[in-house]
């Protein structure tokens, strides 16, 4: 019934052109959020969505078609005392790595104060195959509430760009998809308005990239937190066991064979 991809916000196409009306119906009474159509009754008449955007983390709704025109009811909100006006808009930002590559990121800068000498946080997401989106999220709300600003950079390697991006990732851990997160940290030295202290913080393939971060470049960053991400590549390829062969195999793509590097 629909087909979608990520670009910096969801973009979704209706092949049911009646279904999609409704869904941008829906979509008008509540601007700059994404419409998550949940569950529907059987005779179309009921209808249970989610509203979420990078300031609302959820608010689920029943959409009555029963009356003309359509009637929505809020039901509730998720994490309902976390407070909406203090939480700060994610910007879709893109700057260019060491090779000249567009990486796309998301820029938090936090509400109420002037834009300049901020501390910043660099956060890389882990995976290294996954990304990050325009959502509520943990580190985005709360660090600009704290008075931080916050890149999220989705690198070389990350998914739901295109193929040839995530490609781009194989066999440069360390390398280029580290330059990936460097140049993200130049790319908000080189803004209008500088930035003051810089925090390295992450999981997983996130706390590598920290660890490498700090390694490579110690000079960009003034602290940094590594959670659960590995500090020898040879000691994580090791410790795949035999069961996870798919997962094994592609390990070997994307990051290389102990006996090749």
């Amino acid at each position: 019934m629909e087909t979608w991809y990520i670009a910096a916000r969801v973009k979704t196409y209706y092949k049911n052109k009646a279904f999609g009306d409704d869904v941008h119906w829906i979509e008008h009474k509540f601007p700059d959020h994404e419409i998550l159509v949940v569950s529907r009754t059987k005779d179309e008449q009921l209808w249970l969505v989610t509203a979420v955007s990078d300031t609302e983390p959820g608010e689920t709704i029943v959409c009555s078609s029963t009356a003309r025109p359509n009637v929505l009811t809020s039901q509730f909100k998720v994490r309902e005392k976390l407070p909406r006006a203090d939480l700060a808009q994610m910007k879709p930002v893109t700057y260019k790595s060491s090779d000249g590559l567009e990486i796309p990121a998301y820029l938090t800068l936090p509400k109420g104060v002037p834009t300049k000498n901020l501390p910043t946080l660099m956060l890389p997401h882990g995976g290294p195959w996954g990304r990050d989106q325009w959502a509520t999220t943990h580190w985005h709300s709360s660090s600009p509430i704290e008075g931080y600003a916050v890149l999220q950079p989705n690198f070389r390697g990350s998914t739901g760009v295109r193929q040839k991006f995530l490609d781009a990732g194989n066999l440069e851990w360390g390398r280029k998809m580290q330059d990936d997160v460097t140049w993200g940290v130049k790319y908000l030295i080189a803004q209008a308005s500088p930035i003051q202290t810089r925090w390295h913080y992450g999981g997983s393939y996130g706390g590598y990239a920290t660890l490498a971060g700090v390694a490579f470049t110690p000079d960009l960053y003034s602290a940094a937190v590594d959670i659960v991400g590995p500090s020898n590549l040879i000691t994580l390829l090791d410790s795949i066991p035999p069961y996870w062969e798919s997962i094994r195999k592609m390990f070997y793509k994307r990051h290389g064979r102990p006996e090749h590097s």
